[in-house]
């Protein structure tokens, strides 16, 4: 159970908020996804989606080599009104906008890269895929 008290403390960690901002925004991402939009490395990127995880504030799915996360779907809806405020306060300061600018970047990255891929569908075209952003 998410308690006023764990949660605040847990969206204390500017890297937290920043995640919790993104998926908002966009209903699931991949770490390599997020390592890209925070421009951090993956194993800090990592521990805090996990302490994330572990305060039932995310869910993650495994896909292959790759973890997907997105915001618990039974998050207590006091918790979500208050990411949606906060998002309200964030949406135009540093690093949010950027972060905004990141996120858009990479999904059209991706969709670019499943329309390629859909496209050689057809053909012997084999391609290693090393990570989902690639």
């Amino acid at each position: 159970m998410i308690t006023p008290e764990s949660f605040t403390r847990v969206i204390s960690y500017p890297t937290r908020l920043r995640i919790l901002m993104l998926l908002l925004q966009e209903e699931e991402l991949c770490v390599c996804h997020l390592t890209k939009i925070l421009q951090m490395i993956q194993p800090k990127v990592s521990r805090h989606l996990g302490v994330l995880r572990e305060s039932n504030m995310l869910l993650d799915r495994r896909d292959g080599l790759w973890i997907h996360y997105r915001l618990h779907p039974d998050l207590p809806i006091w918790c979500y009104k208050t990411l949606l405020s906060l998002a309200e306060g964030c949406t135009n300061s540093e690093p949010y906008i950027n972060d905004k600018k990141r996120l858009a970047e990479v999904l059209e990255c991706k969709q670019a890269k499943l329309f390629k891929a859909a496209k050689k569908k057809g053909s012997a075209y084999k391609q290693k895929i090393t990570t989902c952003c690639e």
